[in-house]
């Protein structure tokens, strides 16, 4: 059997917009007029601002490995921390350790974040903080964040964690506790760059390496149906 998935330049050149999108564009066109206005050479940087903020709030669709035990990355960017720790203690799932996965999102990356597997939301618990680095380890204790637990379909649970950084300021989540997904359906966004946590079920290993590039809702970083061992890898 052949399988064939129409590819579009519209797909990449002109992808659809998160919700919050449209204002911002409007706000940085503006901006780039006023620019243009005030001295011609600066409406070039205001326009190619403008551009930025369209692919910025980018939402395009994601082509998610639906397998039942596959965890996939909710944000894309880099690999940036794997750790074995335990996971946070506002979200009542013990003191054992766990693997966490963070990936990293620069102010390239596309932003709006996906649930990295199908299940119930069972909790949700949003922490002010700082605004450090947050590809820094410690952004997971003292940052601005909002942490969200999933119980999967198993019965085995997982957290993911938006976690503002230096030029973030507004973390956005739209689930609700009670609420059900299916794995990859979108849940939220962050601006402007920051960092997404991933606490994966006990005994699973990530299946990622660091500083691999990850795409939300497509990347898998984990199979909780699989003894594989950990990863590792290194740039070629």
């Amino acid at each position: 059997m052949t399988t064939e998935f129409n590819v579009s330049w519209r797909r990449y050149l002109l992808p659809p917009l998160h919700p919050e999108g449209p204002k911002f564009v409007a706000i940085f066109a503006v901006i780039g007029l006023l620019l243009w206005w005030a001295w011609e050479p600066l409406g070039f940087v205001g326009a190619a601002l403008t551009v930025w903020c369209f692919y910025f709030f980018r939402d395009p669709d994601r082509s998610t490995p639906i397998r039942s035990g596959l965890i996939i990355t909710p944000a894309s960017g880099i690999v940036s921390l794997i750790t074995h720790v335990p996971p946070p203690r506002q979200l009542d799932m013990g003191d054992e350790p766990r693997w966490r996965v963070s990936v990293f999102m620069s102010v390239f990356d596309c932003h709006v974040n996906r649930v990295p597997a199908g299940g119930e939301i069972k909790k949700i618990v949003y922490v002010p903080g700082k605004f450090v680095n947050a590809s820094l380890d410690k952004a997971s204790e003292h940052n601005e964040r909002n942490l969200v637990r999933l119980e999967m379909a198993d019965g085995r649970d997982i957290a993911f964690v938006q976690i503002a950084g230096l030029v973030a300021r507004r973390i956005r989540c739209d689930a609700r506790e009670g609420q059900t997904f299916r794995t990859g359906e979108r849940y939220g966004l962050i601006r402007f760059g920051s960092r997404l946590d991933i606490y994966l079920p006990p005994g699973v290993e990530p299946l990622v390496t660091l500083g691999q590039s990850c795409i939300s809702g497509e990347t898998v970083i984990a199979d909780a149906l699989s003894d594989e061992k950990r990863r590792e890898g290194e740039a070629r």
